[in-house]
């Protein structure tokens, strides 16, 4: 017998029955740690990520969409606006012109809401978005049962204004016969949307949702008749504003196209 050889085939056996055992070992314990990060929530993932969030909505656990129609502007809508040279473009739009420059203080809710319903056509029915110093224009959204209607060129007013922040003229755009589908379904909770920014990477560690509100959002914009979907607004450090779909659970992006 032939001990050299024989030892040899033994040191080979033993060498890949280790590698083996290696290899499993290595399977079990990434198996393991698959599990341990499958058990963690999502609280506890975005903890660990020092991501923080504002208190989340639970009241709201079911909705439905809405339908809705671009509004066509009257001759007799005009007359009801004083102050102010109003004209009618391409039917859908309102332009206003203020006969003098009129105080709007952005800064100030009640001031706000107070000039909107003085000075523009069902103006109880906008809520402030935005305010761009550099461009001089103020952005309002039509609101529909106490819910923004997100980023629709068919429900929006753009306040022009001065240095002095005074009003100069604006542009309005209206949705009319809202109204609610009777089928209510089941929505996406909130923490489920932040969980769908930080799986795909629009929260990094460290960040705070500064907000989070129900509101929604048109897919289809440009049609005379509209579908309004259930829409989580999310904002991060008080800059980044985010959608998500709360019917499925898909980020939308500012064109209105779902991204993921």
């Amino acid at each position: 017998m032939d001990w050299n050889k024989t030892k040899t085939i033994f040191i080979i056996v033993f060498l890949i029955l280790d590698c083996f055992l290696v290899y499993q070992f290595m399977e079990k314990r990434n198996s393991s740690q698959l599990d341990v990060i499958l058990e963690t929530t999502i609280e506890e993932q975005l903890e660990a990520n020092g991501i923080t969030y504002v208190e989340l909505p639970k009241e709201v656990t079911k909705a439905a969409y809405v339908s809705g129609k671009s509004r066509s502007f009257t001759a007799a809508d005009t007359k009801k606006l004083s102050g102010q040279r109003a004209e009618i473009k391409g039917e859908t739009k309102l332009k206003g012109t203020f006969t003098h420059p009129v105080a709007l203080n952005v800064d100030d809710p009640y001031q706000l809401r107070e000039f909107l319903q003085r000075h523009i056509l069902n103006g109880a029915q906008y809520a402030f978005w935005s305010f761009d110093e550099k461009e001089g224009t103020v952005t309002c959204y039509q609101v529909y049962d106490g819910k923004m209607i997100y980023g629709n060129e068919n429900s929006k007013l753009v306040i022009h204004v001065n240095e002095q922040r005074e009003a100069l003229s604006y542009e309005q755009t209206m949705l009319d016969d809202l109204e609610k589908y009777e089928r209510k379904q089941d929505i996406v909770p909130a923490i489920k949307a932040i969980e769908t920014l930080y799986r795909k990477g629009h929260l990094q560690p460290g960040d705070r949702v500064t907000e989070v509100e129900l509101g929604y959002y048109g897919l289809v914009q440009f049609t005379a008749s509209q579908v309004l979907t259930p829409t989580w607004h999310i904002v991060v450090n008080r800059k980044e504003d985010y959608f998500v779909n709360a019917f499925e659970g898909q980020v939308i992006n500012d064109q209105g196209n779902v991204l993921e």
